[in-house]
C-alpha cells in the first residue's frame, strides 16, 4: 500500500496528526488492535494546561523543570506550555468535552508537583473523552484510511535496498514499513513519503502496570533497529497508586487527581505516610512517592499501602471519580467509607526515540510522537498531566514540518516484498510465554523503583540468555503478534538496563543504592 503519510499508532499523538495533515494528503492510519484501545484511553487525570490567574505560564514551567530534576529542556518546556492553551481550543473543536464549574469555567484539578490548578479533565476518564472525540472525526475524514489489527514489524531504509545503515553517518532515510495483517497473518510492505511512529509506551515490561496489554515499545524497538537513537530510558515512572487487585492485568489506575482532591497516603496501621519524605505530603512528585511506598512496603513486609478519601464529601467524590467509585464498588470497597488499597505499578517512559521540535528523528523522513519519544519536556520525571499535551502539541509541530517538507519526498519503489522464506510456526507456544514471563521477572525485580549495580549486571546477564533464544525463535518462525512484542520488549528492556548502568548518580526516576546522593530525594533505605 502506498500513501502520503503512514501514522502507526492510533493514540493522541497519532490521531492529532493524522487529521492536521489529513486535508492535503493521503493518510494510512495503523494500530494492532482497535482505534479505542491505546495508552490515551487508560489516562484518567487529565491534560495540563494554563487557564486561568492566578495561573500562568512561568509557574508551569518552574514546576516542570523542578519536576524533570534539572534534565528537562527548557527550550522545549516553554514551547509546549506556552502552546497548551491552543491545543486545548483545538481538541474542544474537534469535540472534546472537558468538565465546567456551574457558573461555566473549566473544572480545573490540581496533581502532584503542581503548584495551581490547572488539570483539565473529563471526570475521571478523560483519556476515554478525548480518544473518543477524535475516533470519530479520523473515521469520518475521506482521505484517512484506518487499518486496525494491523501490527508494524519493521521500519523501511536503505537497509532494505541492500545498502550499508550506520547510526553515525546520519544519512538514513525511511520509506514505510513492512506490517503483518493479524487476521490473515500475511506482512505487507507499506511504503510512504513520511512516516510517523506513535506506538505509545512499554508497560508491559514489568510485571505489574496500568498500561494496556499493547504496551509493549513497539516503536522504540523499530526505530532503534533502524539505527535511530534512544536516550534517557533509564527513567521509567511508577504511578505510585494503582489498586492491589492481584491478578488484574493491567492494573487499574488510581488517578493522580484523587490526591490532589485530598486524599491521603497510609501506612497499614493509618499512620500518614508521606510527611517523613516531603513537606509537600501526599501530592509530592511522583518519583518520590512511590519511592516512599515502596520503602514503607519493604520495611513493613506489607504488600500494599491505604489511599484514604473518607474525610471528602461523599457525593463530591462520586461526582468527580465516578469510573474509580464505581470500579472499586465492584470488589467490595466503599471509598467514601473504606479506604483504598493501592501499589506502584509502572506507568510511563519518560525517555525514547530522540527527536528536535518538529519531532523528527535522525532518520530522515521518519517522526516520533507522543511516548515513543523523548523531546526533551520531561528530563528526569514527568510532571503529571504534561504527557497528553505533549503529545498534542508535537504532533501540531510534526504536522506542519511535514506538510512543508512532503512535496520535495517521493515514494520509494524499489522495496522488496517481505520474504517468509522456509518459517514455520513455533513448535511450542511455551516457548514463548516462558521467555515472556522472564522477562517481566527480570525487569520487576532488578530494574523496578530501586536499583543497584548487581542488579542491573544480573539483569543484563539473565536478559541475554532470553536474547539470544527469542531471535532464535523469530529466525524460524512464521511471525506473530506474541513473537514480535516479546522481541520488541527484550530490546527496550536491553536500552533502559544499559542506560542505567551509564547512570552514576539518582536522579528522578532513576534511584541507585550504590549511588544516593541526589539533588532532589531523601535517602531510601532497601
Amino acid at each position: 500500500m502506498v500513501s502520503d503519510f503512514l501514522v502507526i499508532g492510533a493514540g493522541l499523538a497519532g490521531l492529532s496528526f493524522a487529521l492536521k495533515v489529513a486535508d492535503k494528503a493521503s493518510v494510512i492510519l495503523v494500530c494492532k488492535s482497535t482505534l479505542d484501545e491505546t495508552n490515551t484511553s487508560y489516562a484518567q487525570g487529565g491534560i495540563a494546561s494554563v487557564m486561568y490567574h492566578p495561573d500562568n505560564i512561568e509557574k508551569h514551567v518552574q514546576d516542570t523543570l523542578v519536576c524533570g530534576a534539572g534534565l528537562c529542556d527548557e527550550k522545549v518546556v516553554r514551547m509546549i506550555v506556552g502552546s497548551a492553551a491552543g491545543q486545548i481550543a483545538q481538541l474542544i473543536r474537534w469535540g472534546v468535552n472537558f468538565d465546567h464549574t456551574p457558573d461555566g469555567a473549566y473544572d480545573l484539578h490540581k496533581e502532584g508537583g503542581h503548584s495551581e490548578y490547572r488539570i483539565l479533565h473529563h471526570k475521571d476518564n478523560t483519556g476515554k473523552e478525548i480518544q473518543r472525540a477524535l475516533t470519530d472525526k479520523v473515521r469520518r475524514h475521506p482521505n484517512i484510511t484506518i487499518l486496525e489489527q494491523y501490527f508494524a514489524v519493521d521500519l523501511l531504509t536503505q537497509h532494505h535496498l541492500g545498502q550499508t545503515v550506520r547510526r553515525r553517518d546520519g544519512n538514513i532515510e525511511c520509506y514505510g514499513a513492512y506490517i503483518l495483517n493479524l487476521k490473515t497473518q500475511q506482512v505487507g510492505t507499506f511504503l510512504a513519503k513520511a512516516t510517523v511512529v506513535a506506538t505509545g509506551g512499554l508497560g508491559n515490561l514489568y510485571h505489574t502496570t496500568t498500561n494496556p496489554s499493547i504496551a509493549t515499545g513497539d516503536g522504540l524497538a523499530m526505530i532503534y533497529r533502524a539505527k535511530g537513537v534512544v536516550e534517557n530510558m533509564e527513567f521509567i515512572q511508577f504511578h505510585p497508586t494503582a489498586l492491589y487487585n492481584p491478578g488484574e492485568r493491567p492494573a487499574f489506575l488510581i488517578s493522580e487527581a484523587l490526591r490532589g482532591f485530598g486524599a491521603i497516603l497510609r501506612t497499614q496501621d493509618g499512620r500518614e505516610l508521606m510527611t517523613k519524605y516531603d513537606p509537600r505530603g501526599s501530592l509530592a512528585p511522583r518519583d518520590i512517592v512511590a519511592r516512599a511506598i515502596d520503602n514503607e512496603m519493604k520495611l513493613r513486609g506489607d504488600d500494599f499501602v491505604f489511599l484514604d478519601c473518607t474525610h471528602k464529601p461523599a457525593d463530591e467524590i462520586m461526582a468527580h471519580f465516578p469510573t474509580i467509585y464505581q470500579k472499586c464498588r465492584h470488589i467490595g470497597i466503599d471509598i467514601t467509607k473504606n479506604y483504598i488499597p493501592v501499589v506502584p505499578a509502572a506507568h510511563y517512559s519518560c525517555g525514547g526515540v530522540k527527536v528536535d521540535a518538529h519531532g523528527c528523528t535522525p532518520i530522515h523522513r521518519l517522526y516520533a510522537l507522543g511516548e515513543t519519544s523523548c523531546t526533551g519536556l520531561h528530563g528526569a520525571n514527568r510532571l503529571a498531566s504534561n504527557s497528553l499535551i505533549e503529545a498534542v502539541v508535537y504532533a501540531d509541530k510534526a504536522a506542519g514540518h511535514a506538510l512543508q517538507h512532503i512535496p520535495h519526498y517521493t515514494i520509494c519503489d524499489r522495496i522488496h516484498e517481505w520474504d517468509a522464506g522456509g518459517a514455520t510456526h513455533p513448535e511450542e507456544m511455551v516457548l514463548i510465554t516462558q521467555n515472556y514471563k522472564e522477562m517481566q521477572q527480570i525487569m520487576s525485580n532488578y530494574v523496578g523503583i530501586v536499583r543497584s549495580n548487581l542488579r542491573l549486571k544480573r539483569a543484563l546477564d539473565r536478559l541475554e540468555i532470553i536474547f539470544k533464544e527469542t531471535e532464535e525463535l523469530y529466525r524460524k518462525s512464521i511471525l506473530t503478534q506474541n513473537l514480535c512484542e516479546l522481541r520488541n520488549m527484550i530490546k527496550v528492556s536491553y536500552l533502559i538496563i544499559r542506560n542505567a548502568q551509564e547512570m552514576r548518580e539518582s536522579r528522578g526516576l532513576h534511584y541507585s543504592i550504590d549511588y544516593p546522593n541526589t539533588t532532589r530525594s531523601a535517602l531510601y533505605e532497601d
